[in-house]
C-alpha cells in the first residue's frame, strides 16, 4: 500500500523451521497413520504452496485416541497437582525456547503477518501454560470444596476425564494453549482437532509434547475435516467438549451433546460495536478501532467489526480513519513491515468476497485504499462500508474479515440499541472524554463485556462459567437434570436463544 515513508523488505528466513514432507496422527504418544490411510494437504494461504501432507483422522483413529486418552487419564489425574504443574513449566519453557520457529511456521500455515505470530501468539501461547501450572497446585485453595483441620484438602474439585477439543484456523497455536493448558493443569487428558486449514503447529506442538516428556497418552492430535471434530464429539467416552469456530457449528454440538453427562464450553460467532461519541480522541479511537478490525485481517471473534459513530462527527472520523488506512502494508506475511497478511483460505476468501457484493448490491457504500494485491496467494483489502443500516447484511452477519460497516447515532440510547442489534455476542468498545458516560453505556451493552479508555464490565457468571470450561467439578455437586448444563456463548446468552 502507498505509505508516507519507504520500507525496505525486512523478510523472516524461512529456514529456521524445518516442514517434513508430511506427518501421521499423533495417538499416544506416537505419531501413526490414520486407519483407512486418508490424507490431505496444507497450503500456505499466501502463496498456495503445498507445504505438507496431512494424516486424515476418520472415526476409528478418533476411538484409538479416545481409548488411549482415558487410559492416561488413571495415572494423569491421580498425580498431584504440583507434578502436573512440573510438565506445564516445561512445556511452556519449550515454547519460548521454539517461540521464533513457532512463529514462523503459524505464518506460513495461517497467513497471518509474522510481527502477529511473533508479538502476540508466542508470548500468549507460553504465558498460558505458565499461568496454568501456577495454579495446578493452589485448586484445593480456590473456594471449590472445604478443607480439613489439619489445612489439608478436603472434598476438592476433581477432574472430569477426557477433554474433546475442536479448535479454529485463526489462531490455531493460541487456541491449543487456550484449550490444553487448563485442562491438563486441572487433570484432565485431552484430544484435539486442529483446523484442516492450520494442522501443522499443532503437530508440532505434539512434538514439544514428547520434548518435555510428557506421559503418553495426555495429549493427542487429530488432524482432519468435519467429520472428524463430529466423531470426537459424539464419543460416548468423552467427558468435556470444548469447541471455538462458527455458530451453526456450535449450535450442532449443543444438540449433539444435549440429554447427555458431558459438560460443554462454546465460543461462538461475533459481530462487535466500537461506539464512538462526539467528544471521543479521534486519533486514538482511530487506532483502536483499526487494531480491532484489521488485526488478524479481521478473522477474530470479537472483532469490532461494526462502528457506531456519532453523527456530528462522522465526516471527521472517517477522514482520519481513511487515511490512518492508507497507510497500511499489505503483502509477504514473513515480512516484518507487514500489517496485513493473507486470508487463511480460499473458501473463507470466497465467503468474504460473496458478503461484500451482498453489501454493494444492497446500497452500502464501499471503499478500500489504494492497494496492489499479490498475484497469488488469498488475499482481501481492508474495506470500509458506509451508508449502512442495520437491516444490510454487512451490519448482521460476521463476515470474518477484513470488513468495517459504519453506522451512525445521535443519542447515547440509540446507540446502545444499535450496539445491541445483533444476534452475537462477545465484545464492545466505548469511546469518549467521560469516565460516567462509559459505565453508563457499558451497564446497558448486552455484549458481555464493554471496554472503553481501559474501563471494563465484566458479567460475574463468566468467573463461574471459566472455572467450568477448564473441566472441573466440585466434588459432591450432581449435575443439572437433563445432564449437561445449559449451553451458553461468552457473551452470556443461551446458544438456542440466538442462530
Amino acid at each position: 500500500m502507498a505509505s508516507a515513508f519507504d520500507y525496505a523488505p525486512a523478510p523472516e528466513s524461512r529456514s529456521v523451521v524445518d516442514i517434513a514432507p508430511s506427518y501421521g496422527l499423533f495417538i499416544d504418544g506416537e505419531f501413526t497413520e490414520a486407519a483407512d490411510g486418508k490424507v490431505f494437504k496444507t497450503v500456505s494461504p499466501s502463496t498456495e504452496e503445498v507445504l505438507s501432507e496431512i494424516a486424515q483422522a476418520g472415526e476409528a483413529d478418533v476411538d484409538r485416541a479416545v481409548k488411549a486418552a482415558r487410559k492416561a487419564f488413571e495415572k494423569w489425574s491421580a498425580l498431584p497437582g504440583s507434578e502436573r504443574a512440573k510438565y506445564l513449566f516445561r512445556i511452556a519453557r519449550i515454547i519460548q525456547e521454539r517461540s521464533r520457529e513457532l512463529a514462523v511456521l503459524e505464518t506460513l500455515d495461517n497467513g497471518k503477518p509474522i510481527r502477529e505470530t511473533r508479538d502476540a501468539d508466542l508470548p500468549l501461547v507460553a504465558a498460558h501454560f505458565f499461568y496454568y501450572a501456577g495454579w495446578a497446585d493452589k485448586l484445593d485453595y480456590a473456594g471449590f470444596g472445604r478443607r480439613t483441620t489439619d489445612g489439608r484438602s478436603g472434598a476438592g474439585p476433581r477432574p472430569l476425564g477426557v477433554a474433546g477439543q475442536v479448535i479454529p484456523w485463526n489462531f490455531p497455536l493460541l487456541m491449543l494453549a487456550w484449550k490444553i493448558a487448563p485442562a491438563l493443569a486441572t487433570g484432565n487428558t485431552v484430544v484435539l482437532k486442529p483446523a484442516e486449514t492450520t494442522p501443522l503447529s499443532a503437530l508440532f506442538f505434539a512434538d514439544i509434547c514428547r520434548q518435555a516428556g510428557l506421559p503418553k497418552g495426555v495429549v493427542n492430535i487429530l488432524p482432519g475435516y468435519g467429520d472428524s471434530g463430529a466423531a470426537l464429539v459424539a464419543h460416548p467416552d468423552v467427558n468435556k467438549v470444548a469447541f471455538t469456530g462458527s455458530t451453526a457449528v456450535g449450535k450442532e454440538i449443543a444438540r449433539t451433546v444435549a440429554g447427555t453427562r458431558k459438560k460443554v464450553t462454546l465460543e461462538l460467532g461475533g459481530k462487535g460495536a466500537n461506539i464512538v461519541f462526539d467528544d471521543a480522541p479521534i486519533d486514538q479511537a482511530v487506532e483502536g478501532i483499526v487494531t480491532g478490525i484489521f488485526f488478524n485481517q479481521g478473522q477474530v471473534c470479537c472483532a469490532g467489526s461494526r462502528l457506531v459513530v456519532q453523527e456530528s462527527i462522522q465526516d471527521e472520523l472517517l477522514d482520519s480513519l481513511k487515511r490512518r488506512l492508507s497507510t497500511l502494508r499489505l503483502g509477504d506475511p514473513l515480512d516484518k513491515n507487514t500489517d496485513i497478511g493473507a486470508i487463511n483460505s480460499a473458501e473463507q476468501l470466497a465467503r468474504i468476497t460473496s458478503l461484500v457484493e451482498q453489501g454493494e448490491a444492497e446500497g452500502a457504500e464501499r471503499w478500500s485504499p489504494s492497494c496492489e494485491l499479490p498475484s497469488s496467494g488469498y488475499w482481501f483489502a481492508p474495506t470500509l462500508f458506509t451508508n449502512v443500516t442495520q437491516a444490510h447484511t454487512v451490519a448482521r452477519d460476521e463476515i470474518f474479515g477484513p470488513v468495517l460497516s459504519v453506522l451512525t447515532f445521535r443519542t447515547p440510547e440509540e446507540a446502545v440499541a444499535k450496539a445491541n442489534n445483533t444476534q452475537y455476542g462477545l465484545s464492545a468498545g466505548i469511546w469518549t472524554e467521560k469516565g460516567s458516560r462509559i459505565l453508563a453505556v457499558a451497564s446497558k451493552a448486552a455484549r458481555g463485556r464493554g471496554v472503553g479508555q481501559h474501563v471494563q464490565q465484566v458479567r460475574p457468571d463468566l468467573a463461574v462459567r471459566r472455572l467450568q470450561g477448564v473441566g472441573l467439578r466440585p466434588r459432591g455437586r450432581s449435575p443439572r437434570p437433563g445432564g449437561v448444563p445449559r449451553p451458553v456463548e461468552p457473551g452470556g446468552r443461551a446458544i438456542n436463544e440466538h442462530s
